[in-house]
């Protein structure tokens, strides 16, 4: 087991542990001598890390998703938790427990697998149901689908993500389903399992996650349309027109032809699905940002390309920040008041009650002396509106001190 992981990192704490290199950048200080930007990670997490020193000797020594074992200090730059790196060593496979470094699906592979077979097996459809089995008996699909995540890095972004976020959304399927009679539950369902079938290819993750080249050539809704059509030759008797209803379910999920879908979602299985999938994804996106943002003090992340906003941190919100009780309300003499506020109570101190606690000063009851109001001798016009001005401050700010 590992000696440390990143999401146990704390700021000053001195680290020797391995990670595994998930991205790598030489770049030049104002010198010109090199220093390395990588980002490191685990399981848990990932996190930024800069080598200033001694680069020269170990630069070319290793590569993006190799493993390396570092020692280096955790430090607090910019309200985030970095890692500066004194020494590394690239490190034999022999000497990895690649459980240690990819982060993975809380739920067990196989028992998630066995759940999809079950909602298969009871869809009623035999057309659907006949097409869905053949596709999974494939020892080699049903080998990537289980471990396949659901995207590189936005939502489900972990080995087993896709069969999780497959499982989420027929959960959906039903619920919203049976809210809306008119929607076929089993063209639902089957368009769910299949509408990123082709992400098992698009996408590679032996190590760190990215893109294979037929993923970045096709993309995971024309893989997906070749690999249906391949075991629907096999079904002489399926449906053309069901057949070109599951296509067009798989190019409009995503919603929206800048979202990358050639086509608008057409009927209502293919408008649900896409709500469905959208609703799915941002909900653990915004889960997944908030577990792991680096920002370490104030109430909200860092901000998120994906779902293009800041996201406030609700609990550190409520249990963190409470707000100040408000001031207490200066009584004002019915004197200051304007015309007809004291009669309609606009403005008046607070009624008080006997029982209740007084927490603020008594209110200024006493009335203004005569001499302090008395008219005093004509002034030129020009003076007068200053002195008015000045008489009133002047009484206003006698009256609130409680003067005699």
């Amino acid at each position: 087991m590992k000696s440390a992981y990143v999401s146990g990192l704390q700021p000053n704490q001195i680290v020797s542990s391995i990670f595994l290199v998930q991205y790598k950048d030489i770049r030049q200080k104002r010198t010109g001598e090199p220093y390395l930007a990588l980002v490191l990670g685990d399981r848990t997490g990932e996190i930024e890390a800069k080598m200033w020193d001694n680069v020269a000797e170990v630069m070319d020594t290793f590569a993006r998703d190799d493993f390396l074992k570092v020692r280096g200090l955790a430090q607090v730059y910019q309200n985030r938790l970095q890692f500066t790196v004194h020494r590394l060593q690239k490190q034999s496979e022999s000497e990895i427990d690649h459980s240690d470094f990819f982060p993975t699906s809380r739920r067990d592979p196989e028992e998630m697998f066995t759940e999809l077979r079950g909602i298969i097996s009871a869809i009623s459809n035999p057309h659907l149901r006949c097409l869905l089995e053949a596709l999974f008996d494939d020892a080699e699909i049903a080998r990537r689908y289980k471990i396949a995540p659901a995207a590189k890095t936005v939502h489900h972004a972990y080995l087993g993500g896709l069969l999780e976020h497959v499982l989420s959304l027929c959960a959906l399927a039903r619920f919203t389903a049976s809210h809306y009679p008119a929607v076929d539950l089993d063209l639902l369902l089957a368009g769910i399992i299949l509408h990123d079938l082709g992400k098992i290819y698009e996408l590679s993750y032996d190590r760190s996650f990215a893109y294979t080249s037929e993923g970045q050539l096709l993309g995971h809704m024309i893989i997906a349309l070749r690999m249906i059509d391949e075991k629907r030759r096999a079904l002489p008797d399926f449906p053309q027109r069901l057949r070109t209803l599951l296509e067009h379910m798989i190019i409009s999920h995503h919603g929206e032809l800048e979202f990358g879908s050639p086509k608008v979602p057409l009927f209502p299985e293919a408008l649900l699905l896409h709500h469905l999938d959208n609703l799915d994804s941002k909900m653990e996106c915004m889960r997944a940002f908030l577990q792991k943002d680096k920002s370490l003090d104030g109430c909200w992340t860092a901000y998120n390309p994906a779902l293009e906003r800041t996201v406030l941190k609700k609990s550190r919100y409520l249990d963190d920040a409470p707000e100040e009780p408000p001031a207490a309300p200066v009584p004002v003499p019915a004197e200051f008041m304007p015309a007809g506020a004291a009669a309609s109570g606009a403005h008046a101190p607070p009624a008080r009650n006997a029982d209740a606690a007084v927490t603020g000063p008594p209110a200024v009851t006493a009335p203004i002396p005569e001499a302090a109001i008395r008219p005093g001798p004509a002034l030129p016009p020009e003076d007068a509106s200053a002195a008015a001005k000045s008489t009133f401050a002047e009484k206003l700010r006698s009256a609130l001190r409680g003067d005699r």
